[in-house]
């Protein structure tokens, strides 16, 4: 069955009783995303649906493969995550089905608008980012509280590995013989270390804004790991586009460093902390990289830019900054010496 085709998405919800058998629905397909089908349903009692169904092959050039199972791992982040964010942070989880490899959320309300639409029209607000900060540290902050159970549920690791570790930096390593070993070495590294709920995929693409508040979405990725890699993965978005919005670069800047000083007050008191920020460097060069070299590039940068981000995270790479501040400071002077 493939949802986007509205016949069978209708035929379907009423074959399993999940809407009325006379029910009249609205669906559109949502774009964007690679790696789902994606499609809204606006049902008669004024209820909107966003429904998931996970793609074995990715939609992007490169070949990329992972399994449709991966959306019932979302399943599960949609159950727990709301136990572990702020109210109102996550949408509700509506069903699931194993056999067709989809899931059902609440919609978010309208108006909304998606977060790395607004930051890459320049509209920066540092609430937004202190929120976002905040958000990520009560998901590393509060699962650690409940190791026991979380290290069970999301131990698995595989979706992370193919959708995360393989297209970022494996594939990157192979094309960039100057971060082979750092690459490499980083994999190994992050496979090694299992401290908190890690996202995985914690990016302004999967925030939308309701009401001046941010909405967590798409939790595909979400396993028990080195939340190291959502500080490096998240940093990332911030500082290429304080590369690509070049005439709000201050802006940027300073948007960076307000979501790590944030970021670490949201987590004080983890026995982790210590060892966290240096991880973190690494994961942020290893995501600058592979989002200009890796399967899944930035399609905002241009080739020039991709090309200049490339060679200053090379230059990192070969004499690693010693912190988040410094990594964020010293990439901005370079590119302001660039301009």
């Amino acid at each position: 069955m493939n949802i986007e085709l509205a016949d069978e998405l209708t035929d379907y919800l009423k074959r399993m009783s999940r809407v009325g058998s006379t029910e009249i629905l609205q669906v559109e397909v949502l774009r964007g995303g690679v790696s789902n089908r994606t499609v809204l349903v606006k049902r008669e009692n004024g209820e909107e649906w966003v429904l998931k169904q996970a793609l074995e092959r990715l939609r992007v050039r490169e070949e990329w493969l992972s399994d449709p199972a991966r959306i019932h791992r979302e399943a599960e982040g949609l159950r727990w995550l709301p136990r572990l964010t702020p109210p109102g942070s996550v949408t509700p989880l509506i069903f699931e089905d194993r056999e067709f490899h989809l899931l059902a959320m609440e919609a978010v309300p309208r108006p909304h608008e998606n977060w790395k639409l607004v930051l890459l029209e320049g509209r920066l607000d540092l609430h937004h980012v202190r929120q976002f900060a905040q958000l990520l540290g009560h998901i590393h902050l509060c699962s650690s509280h409940q190791e026991e159970t979380l290290r069970t549920l999301f131990r698995d690791r595989s979706f992370f590995d193919s959708l995360r570790l393989d297209p970022y930096y494996r594939f990157t390593a192979e094309r960039e013989p100057a971060a082979t070993s750092f690459l490499t070495d980083l994999i190994r590294e992050t496979q090694q270390i299992s401290v908190a709920l890690v996202h995985g995929d914690y990016s302004p693409k999967n925030i939308l804004i309701y009401q001046n508040r941010l909405i967590l979405v798409d939790h595909e990725v979400i396993h028990w790991g080195d939340p190291a890699f959502d500080i490096g993965f998240s940093l990332t978005h911030l500082l290429s586009k304080t590369h690509h919005c070049s005439q709000h670069r201050q802006q940027f800047h300073q948007a960076a460093v307000v979501y790590w000083t944030t970021y670490l007050d949201t987590i004080q008191g983890v026995s982790w902390f210590a060892s966290l920020e240096e991880r973190a460097v690494r994961h942020t060069l290893g995501c600058l990289l592979a989002r200009v070299a890796g399967k899944s590039q930035l399609e905002y940068l241009s080739e020039h830019e991709r090309r200049l981000q490339r060679s200053l995270i090379l230059e990192f790479i070969a004499q690693q900054p010693a912190g988040i501040t410094e990594l964020i400071d010293q990439f901005v002077y370079r590119l302001e010496d660039y301009a």
